[in-house]
């Protein structure tokens, strides 16, 4: 069999079971600031529909920043993560949930022991839409009195995006012993897809 024929065999056999890939021209993306970026990258990897989770910098001025500038907080930016989805197999409301359970969306520049504006609540909206939908779900959160104290995230057009260092990529796989503080991963981020 040549890799023609393959190709065309497991064409034909993903068309015939209905599958539907996300394509470049399908696919969506989301970006996220809810504290430092390895929990909140573990969390999006669960959710069936999630087709890559990228951490990195974005909503600063520098560009091309490392971590140890985002860290001294003189580079503006917040420790992002970059989720690109499949629409048809998840939805932006969906990966929202997720966010506003990975953090805790009323501590300014904070998230646990980490400190700094680097780790503020941000949504970054990468459509009118998207941007509708953030605006609406903060404030179903907020009426909902979930919390004692104002949600503080902010919901800001998307700019630039800049990866991480490597080391920071896929951090819990590569060290799961690093989980071991980690409380549970929030009812959003496990449930049923």
């Amino acid at each position: 069999m040549t890799r023609a024929s393959i190709r065309i065999a497991l064409l034909t056999l993903t068309l015939a079971a209905g599958v539907r890939a996300a394509t470049p021209s399908t696919a969506e993306k989301a970006t996220f600031a809810a504290g430092c970026f390895w929990h909140t990258e573990a969390a999006f990897r669960q959710i069936a529909g999630v087709i890559s989770v990228t951490s990195g910098y974005t909503g600063g001025t520098m560009p091309n920043p490392t971590y140890e500038q985002v860290c001294s907080d003189q580079t503006g930016h917040a420790e992002a993560v970059l989720v690109k989805f499949d629409p048809a197999k998840v939805s932006y409301e969906r990966l929202l949930d997720v966010f506003w359970n990975e953090h805790d969306p009323t501590t300014p520049n904070r998230q646990g022991w980490d400190v700094g504006s680097q780790y503020r609540s941000a949504i970054f909206y990468h459509s009118p839409a998207q941007r509708a939908a953030a605006i609406a779900s903060k404030e179903r959160l907020e009426k909902s009195h979930r919390y004692q104290h104002p949600i503080v995230t902010e919901i800001l057009p998307a700019g630039s995006f800049y990866p991480a260092e490597d080391y920071h990529q896929r951090y819990y796989e590569k060290h799961p012993e690093a989980q071991l503080g980690h409380a549970e991963w929030p009812p959003a981020a496990v449930a049923p897809h």
